[in-house]
């Protein structure tokens, strides 16, 4: 019996992991700004777990397509707001049809479905305010489990400091929900003769800067991505300090998921943020 719960939750576990890729693909797909491989289908196995079915695409490393990611990322980040904008100058127009299944404009923080950032779950429940949303649902959620796996009182002491802070880094600046690929690091991005491609996805609506912290720091993107980017999303006061905020994040993720290699690095930026 006990085998066969911990199979069950397994393939729980599997499944959801996928069901939020899935999702993710599906939502960044429907922007028409990115490329992704055509989601098909998760599918449960028989001896337990469960498999997440997509198109074959024949890739390689990102190069000659860098610039183009840059701009295709900014596109996806704007198109949101755009739907707002085009919200506004239609006064509110409905009467779609029932069968109307383009993008809607989304006015909160969050996604419809849990997604996993590696095979760490996030919730993703709607939030109208941005720092509340990414301090209680990454920042919090991550710290919950180096307390409950490491109790680390450095990180606590720490952390306790750094959360009060928070709020002040978003003061004059205007966030419009954006969707994001939400893991932007070099191995999930690609390229083919057509032009680049993303996957492995964790969307949620969040703040366009998240996705690029994580995308500065471990290589595999060069200068020419992160120009044509900021040609078409400029940086806000404030952003090299948020930047460091976001790669906080990815920092105590990696702790939860490699171990202490990362606690270092986590404990510095932490200080720095407190300056």
């Amino acid at each position: 019996m006990e085998l066969r719960g911990r199979r069950e939750r397994a393939v729980a576990l599997a499944r959801k992991m996928f069901e939020g890729e899935m999702a993710s693909l599906e939502a960044i797909q429907k922007t028409n700004t990115l490329r992704v491989p055509q989601p098909v289908k998760v599918i449960d196995l028989p001896g337990g777990g469960a498999m997440f079915v997509m198109e074959y695409l024949k890739m390689k490393s990102l190069s000659k397509h860098s610039a183009k990611l840059g701009e295709q990322v900014a596109d996806l980040h704007l198109h949101n707001q755009k739907l707002g904008e085009k919200l506004k100058k239609e006064g509110n127009i409905v009467g779609k049809g029932a069968g109307y299944s383009d993008p809607q404009y989304v006015d909160k923080f969050g996604f419809h479905i849990v997604t996993c950032c590696g095979y760490i779950q996030q919730v993703n429940e709607w939030q109208s305010d941005w720092p509340t949303f990414f301090i209680c649902h990454r920042l919090q959620a991550q710290m919950d489990l180096i307390e409950r796996d490491y109790g680390d009182r450095e990180a606590r002491e720490l952390w306790s400091q750094l959360k009060l802070k928070i709020p002040e880094m978003f003061h004059e600046v205007e966030i419009v929900p954006a969707l994001l690929h939400g893991d932007l690091w070099a191995g999930n991005v690609a390229e083919d003769d057509f032009g680049p491609i993303v996957f492995d996805p964790a969307s949620f609506y969040g703040h366009s800067e998240f996705d690029l912290a994580i995308a500065g720091m471990f290589g595999g993107f060069n200068s020419s991505f992160f120009s044509a980017y900021h040609s078409k999303i400029p940086k806000a006061p404030g952003f090299e300090k948020r930047n460091k905020l976001y790669q906080l994040f990815n920092y105590i993720n990696h702790w939860n998921h490699f171990g202490t290699e990362y606690k270092g690095p986590t404990l510095s930026v932490m200080r720095k943020l407190l300056k």
